[in-house]
């Protein structure tokens, strides 16, 4: 019933977003920095014990939870704790208003404002950024939110719910991303030390752990963007840079959009081939317009996986 829990956490999310500061993901932290505290010793295996135990607990726990509410109530229960353990791990809206502030700015010309309200969100220098450049990154890290807030979740979610795990997969997916940007932040603030073996162990994992969601969610935007520019700077990517998981998705993006990002700006994804001569035509550079196109690829993306899960949960049933 994969289905019927994401509907109904993506509905709540929707009209009741978590706030920031709220209590769960306070007590999410509150536990990643006990498990740091006391058993971070510095070394490698300190740091895969450090790492299993912050991400491995709390996921086992909603899963124990899960099983239980169907041995002793069934799968009505169960199917509720499963939507609202997505419903805490899905985040639409803990990064939506950053993007609709810098947005409005920018509608009404206020580039300053726009510049550091960007500034303040990614805690970097934008001060020598121009227009294009600020809706370049705004549409980079909306992206990059939405996937590792929604779509990379819905992911993890979804295959692992098809085996029986409930939502194990969203709070293992959710807590292997925190743990990295978590970590890192403290580690530059020096609020908490942590170890390099800690932090490396970390990033390793994650790196695993997102690449099927990644590919997933590029394959998601080609299919509901432009799909052969999305696949060709996909394919590109990989030709020029390699397979990282953050890389690859936004040149799918880029070509979906069919614009230029700033982070994909040192490679020629924007090329075609034509029969008589090798020419490259840069792609446009983003505009205003361009941050709804990007909204609408992402809903279009979201839609499509919640019309999969129905398929899946039909086939089931009448299977």
């Amino acid at each position: 019933m994969s289905f019927i829990s994401v509907l109904f956490a993506l509905s709540l999310e929707q009209a009741r977003p978590l706030g920031r500061g709220n209590l769960i993901h306070a007590a999410i932290r509150a536990w990643v920095r006990w498990c740091t505290a006391n058993l971070d010793a510095g070394k490698p295996l300190h740091g895969w014990l450090v790492w299993g135990c912050s991400v491995g607990v709390p996921s086992l726990l909603s899963l124990l939870v899960y099983w239980l509410l169907i041995v002793w109530t069934g799968w009505p229960l169960a199917v509720l704790w499963s939507a609202l353990v997505l419903y805490a791990c899905l985040g639409f809206r803990q990064f939506s208003f950053h993007f609709t502030q810098i947005r409005d700015a920018l509608a009404v010309d206020d580039e300053p404002l726009a510049r550091r309200l960007l500034a303040d969100w990614q805690k970097m220098d934008t001060q020598t950024w121009s227009r294009s450049d600020m809706i370049g990154r705004v549409i980079e890290f909306s992206v990059m939110a939405s996937h590792r807030h929604v779509l990379g979740v819905l992911a993890w979610f979804s295959v692992l719910a098809a085996f029986g795990l409930g939502p194990a997969g969203a709070v293992f997916y959710r807590l292997s991303e925190l743990v990295v940007r978590y970590w890192r932040h403290q580690s530059e603030t020096n609020h908490h030390p942590v170890s390099a073996a800690l932090q490396s162990n970390a990033q390793t994992a994650w790196t695993l752990i997102d690449w099927l969601p990644a590919r997933v969610t590029a394959l998601g935007f080609a299919v509901v963007g432009n799909f052969e520019e999305a696949i060709d700077g996909w394919r590109q990517y990989v030709d020029q840079s390699g397979d990282q998981n953050d890389g690859l998705l936004l040149a799918a993006t880029a070509g979906a959009v069919n614009i230029s990002l700033p982070s994909l700006n040192g490679m020629d994804l924007g090329s075609t081939e034509s029969a008589d001569a090798a020419r490259s035509t840069r792609r446009p550079m983003p505009e205003l317009a361009h941050l709804a196109v990007v909204v609408g690829l992402v809903w279009r993306a979201v839609v499509m996986w919640i019309l999969l899960l129905a398929l899946l949960t039909l086939a089931r049933l009448l299977g």
